[in-house]
């Protein structure tokens, strides 16, 4: 075997051949401990090993044992991820014991001296932290840090101008990524100004990939002297550029750049105007402008111009359905994914626009989510355009019920396939309408592809179960959480023939005539199995 994902309590198997190992731990949810001992007999025993994923927390481990361990790491490993680290760990693992006979101004690093890719999820990301990476992995291509502090850092503990300027000091890095989240505490890089943003690219000049989050203190001057500095960027990702406003893409068509994928999340002071010089990209095929809230049906006049765009998300925008209508009048039908969550002013009209004619009938995945004038007559309208749609999010839809389901459920993409056939992916948690109803219809041979499903659980728990048991390869996501697609999993066929029994048709039409006694007797059993 090349390639292995395995979800344990941190037993190793022989993993010898692995090229590509993704990890993840549920040891602590079960209380158990992990020992560092297994994670030393891993980098040890996988010789061949390229791509290493641990998904999990690894300062559970103690410093200086984990930081001794990754010296027993093969040569051949270019792409490290981890889950979380502290940012103490990361320098210590990285820092060289120089000899007596030593530069400490050219160190041949002892461990990971080939790696090219490492994306961390850390404490802080701080200036001690970035220099320690920028000195050691002299192979360095692509960086990816996040963090996401409960209160505002220190400076010793947060990165500042200087740091930024160690970043790439050996010029090989084409891929930067420095996320500050907020998703536990609005804190920011408030040591970080433009003249930081100009001492990093002036070292970054072959840059190909950026994305800077939470950088509160730098304006417009900074973010023109990436476009201006930075000429072979073409994906730029901003989030939470509180002080981005439409001058940084003023003169954007002088510059060469050719962008192909934008992201500008939560920067609030972008108008229509921005949009539309941006637009002036012609190659622009993925662009991300959630939470601009200032955005309207202009934007999307100057976004439908643009005929290589595959993805668009503008969650939140202030557009309506005349706004979608122009998306389909200049793209030449290029157009795959479409989120349109959170506009509040869409209603059920909106499906005509986008559809209309011959419009936007590459459209694939559709998110339709957090709408509250979406009912099923959106969904019906959907159906007859008889778009084979594979991944549809309407969840937190209040009007949506059991009309869509069965609807969906009897879509007919041609005269010979039916059932709803397409879709793998169908969002409807916290839907108004859903009721014991539409279980019914998510029963073979109805929705054969479906690999993903949002419902609320407290609809019918015994139902979400039985209907969990009934198709062991559907993932029933009851919480809340997020759906997506696996890489891993490749079973388009597996439900065409497929005899075993349907556990979910046995409790539709069974259920009442199970006692009482029997019922309890079975809670009690999943609960010993838990």
């Amino acid at each position: 075997m090349r390639s292995g994902k395995c979800v344990i309590c941190f037993v190793v198997f022989d993993f010898v051949c692995f090229r590509f190992l993704y990890l993840s731990s549920v040891a602590e949810k079960r209380g158990r401990s992990i020992d560092v001992l297994d994670l030393e007999e891993l980098l040890s025993g996988c010789t061949h090993l390229e791509t290493l994923v641990l998904m999990f927390d690894v300062s559970i481990f103690l410093r200086h044992n984990f930081a001794r361990v990754w010296a027993l790491a093969t040569r051949r490993l270019i792409s490290l991820e981890i889950g979380y680290i502290s940012s103490v760990m990361v320098t210590e693992l990285l820092s060289p014991s120089l000899g007596l006979h030593q530069s400490s101004y050219h160190v041949q690093p002892s461990i990971l001296p080939n790696l090219q890719k490492l994306c961390l999820s850390v404490d802080y990301i701080t200036d001690t932290m970035v220099s320690t990476i920028s000195k050691c992995l002299v192979c360095l291509t692509h960086l990816d840090l996040r963090d996401s502090p409960i209160i505002e850092p220190r400076m010793a503990f947060d990165l500042t101008n200087s740091g930024l300027q160690q970043i790439n000091v050996h010029g090989k890095l084409k891929h930067l990524s420095l996320v500050r989240s907020q998703e536990i505490a609005p804190t920011y890089f408030k040591r970080v100004n433009d003249l930081g943003i100009l001492l990093m690219a002036d070292k970054c000049s072959a840059m190909e990939s950026i994305c800077l989050g939470g950088f509160c203190q730098v304006t417009d001057t900074g973010y023109k002297t990436i476009l201006h500095s930075c000429s072979k960027v073409y994906k730029l990702r901003v989030f939470h550029g509180t002080h981005l406003t439409d001058l940084v893409f003023h003169d954007i068509s002088a510059t060469s750049l050719s962008l192909t994928h934008v992201s500008l999340r939560w920067c609030n002071l972008l108008t229509n105007l921005a949009i539309a010089r941006l637009a002036t990209n012609g190659d622009l095929s993925f662009l991300d402008l959630r939470d601009c809230r200032n955005l309207g049906d202009e934007a999307l006049r100057a976004i439908g111009t643009l005929p290589k765009l595959k993805t668009l998300l503008i969650d939140g925008c202030d557009i309506s359905d005349v706004g979608l209508s122009y998306l389909g009048r200049g793209s030449k039908n290029s157009l795959v994914s479409l989120s349109v969550r959170g506009c509040k002013r869409l209603t059920d009209r909106c499906i005509c626009s986008l559809f209309n004619g011959s419009s936007n009938k590459e459209i694939r995945e559709l998110d339709l989510s957090n709408l509250p004038n979406i009912s099923d007559d959106a969904v019906l309208l959907l159906v007859k355009t008889r778009i084979p749609i594979f991944e549809l999010r309407m969840r937190r839809c209040p009007l949506i019920g059991d009309i869509s389901v069965i609807a969906l459920a009897s879509m007919q993409i041609d005269d010979t396939v039916w059932h709803g056939s397409h879709l793998r992916l169908l969002d409807l948690y916290n839907c108004g309408g859903i009721t014991q109803l539409a279980f019914q219809w998510f029963k073979k041979p109805y929705f054969p592809r479906l690999r993903w499903l949002g419902v609320t659980g407290s609809v019918n728990r015994d139902l979400v179960d039985a209907l969990a048991r009934s198709r062991p390869f559907l993932h029933v996501a009851c919480r809340g959480e997020e759906l997506g697609t696996d890489q891993w999993d490749d079973m388009d066929d597996v439900y065409v023939q497929d005899e075993e029994v349907d556990f979910l048709e046995q409790w539709l039409l069974g259920a009442e005539n199970e006692s009482d006694d029997e019922m309890e007797d079975d809670v009690d059993l999943a609960e010993l199995l838990e």
